[in-house]
């Protein structure tokens, strides 16, 4: 059997039984002095407070900006339209009343490579579904309203696609919606008004003549 190993017991010195006679005689038993004891924390000076209050004011901020950057709800539904008929493909109306209400009722021709022509319904509202493609820009998909809506331009990234809300040329809101940014800028280049890029007041250069 093992014996039982105790640690070895050293005697008080001189030092150590004098030192605590005279505490003993200087503080009662049950009256130890204020600077022995612990001091609480103010509740805004402790670690585990401040840290709650930063993560409820990230949280708070988190929560802002999403609301910020959340589209219409007429929009958020042409999104929602545009996901589930991602992958349709077909003309199921004429290109002429589709135009017209583009705005572009002038034209005889869908701008780009057209996939998917029809009338549809989002959230009570009659539209008009146009998904085309542009060679320098992608795939992109038009909504535009039998109806007046009450849409302002605007643009962002929700539902993992890009949408961007622009004005046609007859002043109706268009809704576009895309997975490449770029197809947006293309698409507004064909649907949104036409801009004049010819500098304005020009006259020829007359020829120098020798």
């Amino acid at each position: 059997m093992t014996p039982e190993f105790r640690p070895p017991e050293f005697p008080d010195s001189d030092f150590d039984l004098r030192a605590r006679a005279e505490l003993a005689l200087a503080y009662p038993a049950d009256a130890a002095p204020a600077h022995l004891f612990r001091k609480a924390q103010p509740l805004l000076a402790r670690r585990s407070f401040q840290r709650a209050v930063l993560g409820l004011l990230l949280a708070g901020s988190g929560t802002g900006a999403v609301l910020a950057m959340r589209p219409p709800e007429l929009v958020r539904g042409a999104i929602e339209h545009e996901y589930f008929e991602r992958t349709l493909r077909g003309t199921f109306m004429d290109s002429a009343p589709l135009l017209q209400h583009l705005g572009l009722g002038g034209k005889q021709v869908v701008p780009g490579f057209p996939q998917l022509m029809r009338p549809c319904d989002i959230d009570g509202h009659l539209v008009y579904h146009l998904t085309t493609f542009f060679e320098k820009g992608g795939m992109v998909t038009v909504f535009a309203f039998d109806k007046a809506v009450a849409l302002t331009e605007g643009s962002g990234w929700w539902g993992n696609v890009h949408w961007k809300v622009i004005t046609s040329r007859d002043g109706k809101p268009l809704v576009l919606v895309a997975q490449k940014k770029q197809a947006l800028a293309v698409a507004q280049s064909q649907f949104g008004p036409a801009t004049d890029m010819s500098p304005p007041n020009s006259t020829p250069t007359p020829k120098e003549t020798r």
